[in-house]
């Protein structure tokens, strides 16, 4: 098969699109000739070798990067049933690498099977960047009373969060960079739209708001724009940061927090592992509400021979929604 192979970390000109050997299902487990894999910002870190981006080790090289995947399961291994074979699934590899690739191997228990109106681009958009929304939705505890503000709205999770707030009824604002960008947020149902990349972007946020205070910011890029955001939340407001983009996390104060009476939560690690029914929930949740059409998540494709384009065009905030990775000729199951 074909595969991306990472041999030293560093610039996403190091992923190499490479013949590797088939890999083979074994007990428990299922093989997946992969239609769609997803791209998620901590395979850039991985390409990188940034250790400190990373909720886990870096791995040993050479490795296949990649944590999502949809496809049809070719081949089932000792102790699955063979009904599987030929089944359209989604699975999402936790923290084994090995997705950017025509072929890969899951535990059969750890399988969704793809409901038939969705693609398999959307399914990978919805077991990963949609379980997370729908998180760190969950622990924002949204009301119809509700302000928020959607960082990096354009992005996988922030165009999620921006449908689930206005499905509970708050007013949504979201920020992005760019025309185009700002178009697609406003598509999305957020009531105001805005290019943070332009100087004086909070000033134009409050003015669309016609003096609402901001009750709830979802954070996920950090630096500056992370702190513009909280300087628009109101008096007992709160915000949830969920990542930085940016490359620096958005920097507080205890001093900033008292002077707001504001709640900061950190919206990672075991605060999404411990959302009720855990994670495979959420992943249920999120299929289950992208096949009733009430989320709709952005995908952008590229080939999978073209990763390092991927990986590039993410980093430089040239990509909307979610990104993921399409083989040229994706194997058709089932195969012995």
């Amino acid at each position: 098969m074909r595969a991306i192979r990472l041999h030293e970390f560093g610039p996403a000109e190091n992923l190499r699109y490479e013949e590797v050997d088939d890999p083979v299902a074994g007990p428990g487990q299922v093989r997946i000739a992969v239609r769609a894999a997803g791209v998620h910002l901590l395979d850039t870190a991985v390409q990188a070798g940034d250790a400190d981006g990373l909720p886990f080790p870096l791995p040993d090289l050479p490795v296949t990067p990649g944590r999502e995947v949809a496809g049809i399961v070719d081949q089932v291994g000792e102790g699955v049933n063979e009904s599987w074979l030929g089944r359209r699934v989604v699975t999402h590899l936790g923290l084994v690498n090995a997705g950017y690739a025509e072929l890969a191997v899951r535990e059969a228990d750890a399988l969704f099977e793809i409901p038939d109106s969705l693609d398999f681009g959307t399914a990978v958009a919805m077991v990963g960047t949609g379980r997370t929304a729908l998180a760190i939705h969950h622990i924002g505890a949204v009301t119809r009373d509700d302000v928020v503000l959607v960082t990096a709205a354009a992005g996988g999770i922030g165009l999620l969060l921006v449908q689930a707030a206005k499905a509970a009824g708050a007013t949504v604002a979201g920020v992005a960079g760019g025309t185009a960008k700002v178009e697609r947020v406003r598509a999305a149902g957020a009531d105001v739209a805005v290019d943070y990349s332009v100087p004086g972007w909070s000033k134009e946020v409050e003015d669309a708001l016609g003096g609402r205070a901001v009750t709830l910011v979802y954070d996920g890029v950090g630096g500056t724009a992370g702190r513009e955001a909280f300087e628009l939340l109101g008096f007992g407001g709160r915000m949830l940061l969920f990542g930085w983009s940016s490359g620096t996390m958005t920097e507080l104060t205890t001093r900033d927090l008292f002077d707001k009476m504001a709640e900061v939560t950190v919206a990672l690690g075991t605060r999404l592992v411990n959302v009720p029914g855990g994670l495979r929930a959420m992943q249920e949740k999120a299929l289950a509400e992208a096949a009733a059409g009430r989320l709709v998540p952005a995908v952008q494709s590229f080939p999978l021979r073209e990763a390092a384009r991927a990986h590039t065009e993410l980093l430089g905030r040239g990509t909307v929604g979610k990104v993921v990775l399409v083989p040229d000729s994706p194997a058709v199951g089932p195969r012995p």
